[in-house]
């Protein structure tokens, strides 16, 4: 589906689902470099359970328009913007993987009238970028890919574990990276290293964080920390599982989202 935000086309993934006019919205934001692909499995999920699903491409990002934004707080203006045209008047529980759970974070503290529900995946608050991933992404260096696809992935997910058959995590990831237009993967790898964790004390709403065990882009450590500064969170581990949980261990995230979101 699109929409137009700010002149500039916007395509959003449905899931495959036609919502009633009153089913409850679920926005799906993915992580640097990546796009709405990324949610196949949850969207199709929700969206045959009733929900109305709005996997967004970012600005720049996948089938969407336009240049890509540079910081976590314009990416959450933006996606206000998505949800007042998509589902006008109604509050939509937000699912953010990476990067995209800085932007779920930041909306829910921005625009708390908007939010109902959080799920913040392998999040972290401040997120750092390394300087030597932000430079070969500056230079759309093929090693800021092998850098990030290399971290994202737990010990098992490197040597080519997959829950699907026949599906490499590293090769998927990698594809999914090189796609990007240039100078996206930097854009965004800049906007996660200047995001300040300020907004996490105005973040108020039932939230679920989900926490890889061998998460090397987004440690444990980090994750728990976000919960520990929430008032109102359930905290989740994936024993085994790297950064990449979407594609690492998708039966386990998708267990862990309909229990926190029943429909």
């Amino acid at each position: 589906m699109k929409v137009q935000i700010n002149g500039s086309e916007v395509f959003y993934g449905t899931g495959s689902g036609t919502p009633k006019d009153t089913a409850q919205t679920l926005v799906f934001v993915h992580g640097a470099g990546f796009d709405h692909t990324i949610w196949v499995m949850p969207a199709r999920y929700f969206a045959r359970h009733g929900w109305r699903v709005v996997a967004v491409d970012l600005p720049g990002h996948g089938r969407s328009q336009g240049l890509p934004l540079t910081s976590i707080e314009q990416m959450a203006d933006w996606l206000a913007q998505v949800i007042d045209a998509v589902s006008p008047n109604q509050q939509a529980s937000v699912v953010g993987h990476s990067m995209g759970s800085l932007v779920a974070m930041s909306l829910a503290a921005m625009y708390a009238d908007k939010v109902q529900k959080l799920a913040l995946l392998g999040t972290s608050a401040p997120m750092p970028v390394a300087d030597v991933l932000l430079d070969a992404a500056l230079d759309n260096d093929q090693a800021a890919i092998d850098m990030t696809n290399t971290w994202s992935h737990s010990s098992r997910g490197r040597l080519g574990r997959s829950e699907n058959p026949g599906l490499s995590n590293l090769h998927v990831g990698e594809r999914l990276l090189q796609q990007a237009r240039p100078g996206v993967f930097h854009a965004d790898l800049a906007a996660c290293n200047g995001f300040s964790a300020d907004a996490l004390a105005r973040v108020h709403q039932p939230t679920l964080v989900l926490i890889g065990d061998e998460d090397k882009m987004t440690p444990p450590r980090a994750g728990l920390a976000v919960a520990e500064n929430l008032d109102n969170v359930q905290q989740r581990r994936l024993a085994g599982c790297g950064h990449s949980m979407l594609s690492e261990q998708p039966n386990q995230v998708l267990d862990e989202l309909a229990a926190f979101l029943p429909s």
